[in-house]
């Protein structure tokens, strides 16, 4: 038995997605997306994509290189919170952090791929790509256990309704139009769900009560009554003093942080 085993990356993806909070949980064919792989110069790889311009999809075997360890079970993002074994979820948190998606193929240049909406974030190393093959890699009818009795409930309207306070409003439209920066859609994608403290959508109870759920680089705080959330307001996910200081500059939206914070300083 071999006791390890080395991989070398053939490339990196490249993404807008700087956090997991952008990337989302699965790939969403509506969605507009571009992104890009890099493979490695000098390697012939040129040679080793010819023909596959005529296919639709691709499978990218990736590493979740941000992750340190592992856990046996873990907190899916959807659904109730109820803890399951990694091995029957798509967890990162896995004891090889291998990663597996399918992805569109939208074009070939050179030894760059240029793909549609992936659940992958700026960085990640790429080991292999295959082609999807519908006759031999989907199967439509075969039952998937505990995410199908998910995807059931999951069906239902949405439980809560979503809305923004002036402020929260104003925030965001002045992030929107200063600095291309919108996470309202999947803020209320998770909210509009459910709104209950969950460590993985990072929804917690702050010590004064506030309910605060993170958003990658920012925050928003909302208040439920009934089953109407109302986002009180946005804030950026680092303190001024992180931000300001020498070695910080690859913080996501550093200097949209900088800026949010001079203009609407952070209650806490």
């Amino acid at each position: 038995m071999t006791p390890s085993l080395t991989l070398h990356p053939i490339g990196y993806l490249r993404t807008r997605q700087q956090v997991k909070f952008q990337a989302g949980h699965q790939p969403v064919a509506a969605a507009e997306a571009s992104n890009e792989l890099d493979l490695l110069p000098g390697c012939n790889y040129e040679q080793a994509l010819q023909d596959l311009a005529g296919f639709e999809r691709v499978w990218l075997l990736s590493w979740f290189h941000r992750n340190t360890g592992w856990r046996p079970l873990v907190l899916p993002p959807r659904g109730p919170s109820q803890r399951r074994g990694v091995f029957a979820t798509r967890s990162p948190h896995r004891p090889n952090a291998l990663g597996l998606t399918a992805v569109p193929l939208l074009g070939i240049e050179s030894c760059r791929l240029l793909l549609g909406p992936c659940d992958l974030v700026d960085g990640t190393p790429i080991f292999d790509l295959k082609p999807y093959v519908p006759a031999f890699d989907a199967f439509p009818s075969a039952k998937a256990g505990w995410i199908d009795e998910m995807e059931t409930e999951l069906r239902e309207p949405p439980r809560f309704t979503v809305n923004f306070s002036a402020e929260a409003l104003t925030q965001a439209a002045w992030l929107r139009e200063n600095w291309q920066i919108d996470f309202t859609a999947r803020l209320v994608e998770l909210l509009a769900r459910d709104p209950a403290p969950h460590r993985t959508r990072r929804i917690r109870r702050r010590a004064n009560g506030v309910l605060e759920i993170g958003c990658g680089a920012w925050r928003g705080y909302f208040a439920v009554a009934d089953t109407t959330v109302t986002i009180t307001a946005l804030d950026a996910a680092y303190p001024m003093r992180f931000l300001t200081r020498e070695g910080y500059d690859e913080i996501p939206d550093r200097d949209a942080q900088v800026a949010f914070l001079a203009r609407w300083p952070s209650p806490f």
